[in-house]
């Protein structure tokens, strides 16, 4: 029995995401002990904020990658709308799940910086504000694609790339406007010896994003196969009685 060559590419792009999860998940298994010590013990305190700026090496990737999530979430639910095809929902459904997991985070993160930096904890800050609105508009993708019902594909879609418009506002508000939060170049003006710490640490939560990433696609694929498989089925009469 000779394969076709749907199968044949299947196979391979089953392969090649065997192995991304594999490398992702020993990067974020080996990686993440050794960046816990490293923010710690490893890397000098900061002069103002002493031990409180510490939460900065986990606020900045989870934003980072959360920005990255909501345009995997955004580019695969356009290409959804193009074509229909359900493996692209699937990727969306996935960046659209982890982007909420991952603005969570950076919601809370920042507002435990914004208590040691500003002594309060959230400002109505125009970074602030559009970070809020960019998760509540994933949070929306969410419910709708749990409880919209038949066609909620398309409207959860439309949210997805609206979302994906907002990213740039976010990143470009503080220059835009007059804001209390640290500028965008913050990264590239960290302490020499701090900054080794900040990138291992986003290749660690990165790995971890890509584990992440890679198992929601695949049980929300069989999810999708299975619910196909339940309508044809039906479709037949063989789910009558």
């Amino acid at each position: 029995m000779t394969s076709t060559p749907t199968s044949t590419a299947g196979t391979q792009r089953l392969g090649a995401g065997t192995i991304a999860f594999a490398i992702a998940a020993a990067i974020a298994a080996i990686g993440l002990p050794y960046t816990i010590w490293q923010v710690f013990y490893g890397t000098p305190l900061e002069e103002q904020l002493f031990f409180n700026q510490k939460i900065f090496y986990y606020h900045v990737p989870h934003a980072m990658l959360m920005f990255a999530t909501v345009f995997v979430c955004g580019i695969a639910s356009f290409g959804y709308l193009r074509n229909r095809k359900g493996t692209w929902d699937d990727v969306a459904l996935a960046g659209g799940e982890l982007s909420v997991l991952f603005g969570a985070i950076v919601l809370i993160t920042g507002s435990v910086w914004g208590r040691a930096a500003w002594g309060v904890w959230w400002q109505w800050d125009m970074r602030l504000t559009t970070s809020l609105l960019l998760w509540l508009v994933m949070v929306g993708y969410v419910l709708v694609r749990r409880f919209g019902g038949p066609g909620s594909e398309r409207l959860a879609a439309g949210l997805a790339v609206f979302g994906m418009v907002d990213v740039p506002l976010i990143y470009f508000s503080v220059k835009i406007w007059r804001t209390v939060h640290p500028k965008a170049e913050v990264v590239s003006t960290l302490d020499p010896a701090m900054k080794p710490t900040f990138w291992l640490s986003f290749l660690t939560i990165g790995a971890v994003l890509t584990v992440l990433l890679l198992l929601r696609v695949r049980t929300a694929r069989a999810e999708r196969e299975l619910r196909e498989l339940r309508e044809r089925a039906d479709d037949a009469g063989l789910l009558d009685g």
